[in-house]
């Protein structure tokens, strides 16, 4: 038996969505151990021309959304990109997983074939709802969930592989 557009995407957003937030945690019990401001880490960035923390954090968000909107008639929450805090990053999170959890495995059903055009600034691209979960969906989470694994490396929290891939308590 194959696997579904369902098997394939919400359980693995929703297990990235929960790794966000022990890596969100151990982050904020690190900035409080070593009297550092959490601010510090919401705002960080690995380079000039990329996202901050927060802006990753909320990617990871709207990328998961974006999924359910494209290939399902369901209506997706809009959040605005307004976090500062840990916290509100960690709220931000939660909502979104109360939302994929909205899901089932019906409202996907053959979203496989569904047309789904991204436009982007310089470049169209239409694809097939597999193609959008194989080339965009999938890719762009991880991007981003393990940019702010790398910045909270950075930026000194110690994390590590087993943290990303949520093998330790």
């Amino acid at each position: 038996m194959a696997l579904t557009m369902y098997q394939l995407s919400i359980p693995a957003l929703v297990r990235g969505l929960g790794v966000l937030t022990k890596l969100l945690d151990k982050a904020e019990a690190y900035a409080r151990d070593n009297g550092i401001s959490t601010d510090d880490l919401v705002n960080a960035r690995l380079a000039p021309d990329m996202l901050t923390l927060a802006g990753q954090v909320q990617r990871v968000s709207d990328t998961s959304k974006g999924l359910v909107g494209r290939l399902t008639s369901l209506e997706v929450p809009r959040f605005p990109d307004e976090e500062k805090t840990i916290d509100e990053l960690r709220q931000r999170i939660a909502k979104t997983l109360a939302f994929l959890e909205t899901v089932g495995p019906d409202d996907l059903d053959d979203s496989d074939s569904r047309e789904v055009v991204l436009n982007f600034p310089t470049l169209k691209v239409t694809l097939t709802g597999e193609e959008y979960l194989q080339k965009f969906v999938l890719p762009n989470f991880y991007f981003h969930l393990t940019t702010v694994y790398d910045i909270l490396r950075h930026k000194g929290v110690p994390i590590g592989k087993a943290d990303y891939l949520s093998l330790t308590a």
